[in-house]
């Protein structure tokens, strides 16, 4: 089960914190603080797999790319296959460059809500529902389409609106 994604900049402040196991919130920084630490401290060109035992307990693994100026974190148990969660950051990133045309930093600050939509169709729970970057933007296109189809939507009846018009 995938317990935990995030996403943090190189500055070490957390852009997207995502967790699927009940976390404390007060926990939430010291974990941020020490995975971007782990994170950090590692030289280029090493694995990208990391064994996450002391911060988030026995059996737990991480897999990250460092693209940029963040760091995509998908922290995972025993029960996932190590190469599969990292092809599931490549997709995630993937499906990301193709909602904001080369993702960085401020696309991410700016549009968390479509962050949270394209991460909402990957993992539901903590188990992935959909892998291919194709579907998922089909989706979070048709969302935001319905989205702006409701928010043009009137929910005031039109002869109430004209009678307060005039």
């Amino acid at each position: 089960m995938i317990q935990a994604v995030m996403v943090i900049s190189t500055l070490g402040k957390p852009r997207l914190l995502k967790f699927y196991n009940f976390q404390d919130p007060e926990k939430h920084q010291e974990l941020v603080r020490s995975i971007f630490q782990l994170l950090s401290a590692r030289p280029e060109g090493v694995s990208n797999f990391v064994e996450t035992d002391a911060i988030f307990g026995p059996g737990t693994k991480l897999v990250y790319k460092h693209l940029a100026t963040l760091y995509f974190v998908f922290v995972f148990d025993s029960s996932e296959n190590e190469l599969a969660m990292l092809d599931l950051v490549q997709v995630f990133v993937e499906t990301l460059n193709k909602c904001f045309k080369n993702v960085c930093e401020l696309d991410i600050v700016f549009n968390f809500n479509k962050l949270h939509t394209v991460l909402d169709e990957m993992i539901l729970g903590g188990q992935v529902i959909e892998t291919s970057s194709e579907e998922i933007m089909r989706s979070v296109e048709e969302i935001a389409r319905l989205e702006k189809q409701s928010s043009t939507t009137s929910l005031i009846p039109k002869s109430i609106s004209q009678h307060f018009s005039r």
